[in-house]
């Protein structure tokens, strides 16, 4: 698997190069993995049958896996793929001291984690278009799928990495517009943390069910963090919590708090959990301190249902 240390202990520079190096470690990894049999949706290569010619075998890629790929290169495919991202202050959290792999906020994750997805559906030759939004729809751009398109978005990524936000948002009012512009089957990737200044749901998955009209494919990224959003790890220390998007203040002993916040939490990741069921949305929860593996094989997934 390539390794990927040296891109974690450093700046982020080139997010394009780095997502080849996420994809490339992925790729190696599944070969090697009970996942190993999506490797053929992959169109830049198929395993090799006895009695083919040896003239595309991919020499290389056997040193890595041990195992016969020939390159094929006349098949095209038609996937259309729509990344959406939410830009709120929330996804602006933990404070990033700066941008190397192992230290990213949540946005800035869902920015390598897009620029991966999108590494690989060039190779798909799929296109891909993406929707950035806070509390104005701050960016679109439809599906296409060529490299210039590519890069132009890739770049807009990049941009997202470099972002602050101090901006609220209601994510199913923009989740509406979105999808009143998407016309044809659409395979779409949505990453949020799925907080609002709303406590009511209901409006956010009538959007999603909105995004699933024309039988477009949703999987929702519920992109947090895990060592604080989720098991709540601070010093046992009198503490103030400031809500990024309200301003909204509360003093308490966070370990006094834990077991109710856990319990709490856990409680509201099943709801939406059984919620994405019964709307036939995939719900894929996204710690961002444990990579980009979860992400890129609901990809593989997606694609397989969709081929």
């Amino acid at each position: 698997m390539v390794d990927l240390s040296e891109a974690n202990s450093s700046e982020i520079k080139n997010l394009d190069l780095l997502a080849k190096q996420v994809v490339e470690g992925f790729i190696t990894g599944i070969h090697k993995s009970p996942f190993h049999g999506f490797s053929v949706e992959f169109s830049e290569h198929k395993l090799y049958n006895t009695g083919e010619s040896t003239r595309h075998i991919d020499w290389k890629l056997f040193a890595k896996t041990e195992k016969l790929y020939t390159k094929k290169y006349e098949e095209e495919t038609n996937l259309r793929c729509h990344i959406i991202i939410d830009n709120s202050a929330s996804m602006h959290y933990p404070q990033a001291t700066n941008k190397r792999l192992d230290s990213l906020n949540k946005v800035g994750f869902s920015a390598v984690a897009a620029a991966s997805l999108i590494e690989i559906l060039k190779r798909q030759r799929d296109a891909v278009g993406l929707s950035v939004y806070s509390d104005s729809y701050e960016y679109y751009a439809p599906e296409k799928g060529s490299e210039r398109h590519r890069k132009m978005i890739v770049h807009q990524l990049e941009r997202l990495l470099l972002s602050t936000s101090t901006a609220t948002t209601e994510t199913y009012l923009y989740l509406h517009e979105i999808a009143e512009k998407m016309h044809r089957r659409t395979l779409i990737f949505l990453f949020t943390d799925m907080f609002q200044t709303t406590k009511d749901n209901t409006a956010l998955f009538e959007a999603l069910r909105h995004l699933k009209y024309n039988k477009h494919e949703v999987v929702l990224f519920h992109t947090y963090d895990g060592k604080t959003e989720v098991d709540f790890n601070f010093e046992a220390s009198p503490k103030k919590f400031v809500d990024v998007e309200t301003g909204k203040e509360i003093n308490v002993h966070a370990e006094n708090m834990k077991d109710t916040y856990k319990e709490f939490i856990g409680n509201y990741f099943k709801e939406l959990k059984n919620t994405c069921l019964q709307y036939k949305i995939e719900y894929v929860p996204v710690d961002i301190h444990k990579g980009y593996h979860e992400v890129l094989t609901a990809y593989l997934i997606s694609r397989k249902i969709n081929a």
